[in-house]
C-alpha cells in the first residue's frame, strides 16, 4: 500500500510503499476511501507538542473507509461495513472517565495518526470497538472532516451549556468554525462569526452567522459587547490574543470554550474580570464514539453543510503549507 509517513520532525513527509498492515486481536482492517488533512496531523508530523509521536509514523485521524478484514476477537463489526477511524483509537474502557462517558479523557488511551498509525494510507488497522459506522446518506468525502473538526466542534457546543436564544461567538472560521458555527446555530443560538479572512466571512454568512466581524478591520470585543456580549465564547484560533479578545467579549456569566492549543501553551487571563464576571473558562477535547454518532446522523437529516476540496495523497506536503498559510478556506480531505 501507499502511505504517507513522517520519517524526521524537520522534514518533508514521505510517499512510500508498506506492508498492508496486520492485525491485531480486536482490530479490523480499514480500506480508506478519504482521509481528512486536521492542523494536529501537521503539528505531529513536527514534533510540536511535548509528547512526540514515535518515529517513523503515518498521521492522519479523519478516516473513512470499508472494513475488508476482522481480526480474532471481533464481535460487531463486519467486512464490507463503512466506517470512521476517529482521533480516539483506543480506551481502556473501564477506568472512571471511560465508565461515566468521557472516554476521551481517558490517561491510557490510543490516538490514530499519533500513537498508532493513521489514515493517510491506502490501509490502516483500527481497534473494532472504537471505529464508528457511517450512515448511508453521508458521503465519504463529508463524513471526514466531521470525523474530528465536526466532532470536536459539537462537543465544545455542548460542553459551553449554550441554551436557545443565547448569543455565541466563534473565533476562527475555518475547517473548525464553520461547523462550530452551524452546531451553535442548531442549538438556538444567536451568532457570530469572527475572523481576518474576507473569504472566511462570506462563507459563515452563507451558512447563516447572524453577524460577522472581520478582526483585521473592526476590534471584535467592542462590535460584541455593543451586541450585549457573548454568553458563549469559542476559541478555534491558536493566537493567544484571539483567547484575549474571547474572554473580553463575554458578558456576565459567559462561558470561554477553548479548544486551539497554541504553540507557547499559555494565555493571558485577567483574574479581576474572570471573578467579578462569574466566568467560566472550559477545555473541550475531541467528542466521544457517541458524540460522532450524533454528528453523523445530524448531517444525514440535512442540518450542516461541509465545506472541502479534495486532494492526492502526493500532495501533502504542499498541502500542508497552504493551511499553514492561510490558503484553505474550510477543510482538506485526501482521496485515496
Amino acid at each position: 500500500m501507499r502511505a504517507a509517513v513522517v520519517t524526521r520532525f524537520d522534514g518533508p513527509i514521505e510517499i512510500r510503499d508498506l506492508p498492508v498492515p496486520e492485525l491485531r486481536p480486536d482490530q479490523v482492517l480499514v480500506r480508506v476511501e478519504a482521509s481528512g488533512l486536521c492542523h494536529t496531523d501537521i503539528h505531529a508530523a513536527r514534533g510540536d507538542w511535548p509528547v512526540k509521536p514515535a518515529l517513523p509514523f503515518t498521521p492522519g485521524h479523519e478516516g473513512i473507509g470499508v472494513i475488508e478484514q476482522v481480526g480474532a476477537g471481533v464481535t460487531g463489526r463486519a467486512v464490507g461495513e463503512r466506517v470512521a477511524v476517529p482521533w480516539l483509537g483506543h480506551a481502556c474502557g473501564t477506568c472512571d472517565y471511560c465508565v461515566s462517558g468521557r472516554e476521551t479523557l481517558c490517561e491510557s488511551q490510543l490516538n490514530t495518526g499519533y500513537s498508532l498509525n493513521g489514515c493517510h494510507a491506502e490501509y490502516v488497522a483500527a481497534y473494532a470497538s472504537h471505529v464508528v459506522p457511517v450512515p448511508e446518506a453521508v458521503s465519504s468525502f463529508d463524513a471526514a472532516p466531521l470525523t474530528c473538526a465536526g466532532v470536536t466542534t459539537y462537543k465544545a457546543i455542548k460542553v459551553s451549556g449554550l441554551r436557545p436564544a443565547e448569543r455565541a461567538a466563534i473565533f476562527g472560521i475555518g475547517g473548525l468554525g464553520h461547523l462550530a458555527q452551524q452546531y451553535a446555530q442548531i442549538f438556538g443560538a444567536e451568532t457570530v462569526a469572527v475572523d481576518v479572512t474576507g473569504e472566511k466571512l462570506l462563507l459563515a454568512g452563507e451558512l447563516g452567522a447572524t453577524h460577522v466581524v472581520n478582526a483585521a478591520a473592526d476590534d471584535p470585543v467592542r462590535v460584541i459587547r455593543d451586541l450585549g456580549g457573548a454568553d458563549v465564547a469559542v476559541v478555534l484560533a491558536a493566537d493567544p490574543r484571539v483567547l484575549q479578545q474571547a474572554h473580553a467579549s463575554l458578558r456576565r456569566g459567559g462561558r470561554l470554550v477553548l479548544v486551539s492549543l497554541p504553540r507557547d501553551n499559555a494565555m493571558s487571563l485577567p483574574i479581576f474580570e474572570t471573578v467579578l464576571g462569574g466566568i467560566s473558562v472550559i477545555g473541550s477535547i475531541v467528542g466521544t464514539r457517541a458524540d460522532l454518532a450524533e454528528v453523523f446522523r445530524l448531517h444525514a437529516a440535512g442540518r450542516t453543510t461541509v465545506k472541502y476540496e479534495t486532494r492526492k495523497l502526493d500532495d501533502i506536503n504542499q498541502s500542508f503549507e497552504d493551511i499553514l498559510a492561510g490558503r484553505i478556506p474550510a477543510r482538506l480531505v485526501f482521496e485515496l
